[in-house]
């Protein structure tokens, strides 16, 4: 499962906040068993979290959307939203089904969503991807809630910076379309997808793939047809 099995560099360091007790402990053994993996904290609220992220300067924070005292968006707003000149990467972990307000966890600067029962695997690479910089787009997750976000805006497409080609990798993207299978779908080498994917971030003005998803889905530039693969 783990493919930084040979990690000799530093450790991600990584904050767990939930309210259930029993979904910490899950959450500290799966990231355990990742020698590039740390815990070194758990929270069991939201002003909690905010107060050991500040103090700790974890790598990643995985925030749960419904805790007490502060909820998620709340913590992400305060960790990584617009005007914090230091933020810290949050990935929300939520039940979607009960939270379809994550969405506004987007906007608040979290970089990924991920499902309580999406499985170790995902979970891991999860925090690795936000841990880079990046964001995992969950195809069960963040396709469903960007269509929500895109539901609340007009549907007209904008007058926008991109050329074609980077459209097409935007679109991609925004369906949860990996690097790899962007470069499939449009016959290109790893290497270009990475340099639109910077070229398109550089313009935009955003930091990752989730906000470059929000973009596409705000200007009205994803078709219902572009469904990731199941």
């Amino acid at each position: 499962m783990s493919d930084g099995s040979d990690h000799n560099g530093p450790r991600t360091r990584v904050l767990i906040a939930d309210d259930q007790e029993m979904v910490r402990t899950g959450f500290r053994l799966i990231l355990g068993t990742q020698p590039d993996l740390e815990v070194i904290g758990e929270a069991a609220d939201g002003a909690q979290c905010v107060e050991l992220a500040r103090r700790m300067r974890p790598d990643v924070c995985l925030v749960d959307i419904r805790m007490p005292r502060l909820d998620g968006l709340e913590v992400t707003r305060a960790l990584a939203g617009p005007g914090v000149t230091d933020p810290i990467r949050v990935v929300v972990v939520t039940t979607f089904d009960q939270d379809d307000y994550a969405y506004t966890a987007l906007r608040n600067g979290a970089c990924g969503f991920l499902l309580k029962d999406a499985g170790s695997t995902l979970l891991i690479e999860a925090v690795r991807s936000a841990a880079r910089g990046d964001a995992l787009i969950s195809p069960a997750v963040t396709v469903r809630l960007l269509k929500h976000l895109a539901g609340q805006q007009p549907q007209t497409a904008l007058p926008h910076p991109l050329s074609e080609r980077e459209l097409d990798v935007a679109r991609l993207v925004a369906v949860g379309r990996t690097n790899q299978e962007v470069c499939g779908e449009l016959y290109v080498s790893l290497g270009t997808v990475k340099t639109h994917l910077a070229n398109i971030k550089d313009k935009l003005g955003v930091r990752n793939r989730v906000e470059i998803a929000a973009w596409a889905w705000e200007n009205g530039l994803v078709r219902d047809r572009q469904t990731p693969p199941t």
